[in-house]
């Protein structure tokens, strides 16, 4: 078997399912080391909901991890100096693997990973970024020089679609150190129980008034600027159909104004924050999923992988990476 071992910050809902997978095979051992230390497990601040978020589904099961210690006076994944491990490179070399695979490079500990480990061992580079978000000219230029050098750290860059490709090839980055590995979503949780995941959510919809006969338009996630949750409830107020509702679920900085300026429409309704063992069902609450975002920042949106396995039409900004 060959050793592979990954670096990312914490433990996320699309990444566990993955790395469990991968542990299941038989060609490959994993270990995960996690460097945003035991901060990054429980009791996090999520910003973009404005509120302390810990999932309820297992995201340590199945396979192999570390926590490392991490030594940052303000630890986090917003910025570089947020992720300082001074025992992981000597955790790494101990375990001996055969590759090494990073997510992102932002972060103090990554950044000197890629430097050290480079022709040493085989390096896989995982991001997600795309070049849609207009950049000034002098910003770009020093983007340029940074993310080339990052770039000619790695030996192979994983991309997950189009976009991420042209961002990767921008940077130095060549075709043959290019592989196609799609972002993806656990199908199964999504789908497995379909038939009771509708039953609860034609349930859900009638106590909140909507017929069976009537479309319900979806938005679920951070009511937050660059998802443009007001563009999504402005589009729909100018549709002005009585047969049509729309459901915000979730929480963020721009939910009093979209409450405020959708308060005395009947068919516009608020959920908040859902956790993940709801999502099934809240997917199902809608006939269309609607991700309006503009960005900057949203480089893919993966509750549309979401919503498609629950079966769910999808209409989506081209903003979304």
């Amino acid at each position: 078997m060959k050793r592979l071992a990954i670096i990312t910050t914490h433990p996320i809902q699309y990444n566990a399912p993955l790395f469990k997978l991968i542990a299941q095979g038989e060609k490959i051992e994993l270990r995960v080391f996690y460097t945003w230390g035991s901060g990054g497990f429980v009791n996090k601040f999520d910003p973009g909901f404005g509120k302390i978020i810990n999932w309820d589904i297992p995201l340590l099961e199945g396979y192999d991890y570390v926590i490392e210690n991490n030594i940052s006076k303000i630890p986090g994944s917003n910025h570089f100096g947020g992720i300082q491990n001074p025992d992981l490179i000597k955790h790494i070399e101990e375990w001996a693997p055969d590759y090494l695979l990073v997510y992102g490079w932002k972060f103090s500990s990554h950044w000197k990973c890629l430097k050290y480990f480079h022709n040493k061992i085989p390096i896989l580079f995982r991001g997600d970024s795309t070049l849609i978000d207009k950049i000034p000219s002098i910003r770009k230029l020093i983007r340029r020089n940074i993310l080339k050098r990052v770039y000619s750290k790695i030996d192979r860059a994983l991309y997950v679609g189009k976009n991420n490709k042209a961002y990767f090839k921008a940077f130095g980055v060549s075709d043959k150190q290019l592989i196609f590995v799609p972002h993806c979503v656990d199908n199964d949780r999504f789908g497995i129980n379909e038939d009771e995941f509708e039953l609860k959510a034609a349930k859900w919809r009638i106590e909140l008034g909507i017929l069976d006969t009537e479309i319900v338009f979806l938005f679920s996630g951070k009511l937050e600027p660059k998802k443009s949750p007001m563009r999504l409830l402005n589009a729909f107020m100018k549709m002005a159909n009585s047969n049509a509702h729309l459901i915000f679920v979730g929480d963020g900085i721009e939910k009093e104004n979209l409450l405020k300026v959708s308060s005395q429409i009947r068919n516009i309704h608020f959920i908040p924050f859902q956790n993940q063992a709801m999502m099934p069902i809240v997917y199902r609450l809608g006939d269309i999923f609607v991700l309006p975002s503009n960005g900057p920042g949203e480089t893919w949106g993966l509750a549309i992988n979401e919503a498609m396995a629950c079966k769910r039409a999808v209409l989506v900004s081209d903003k979304c990476g």
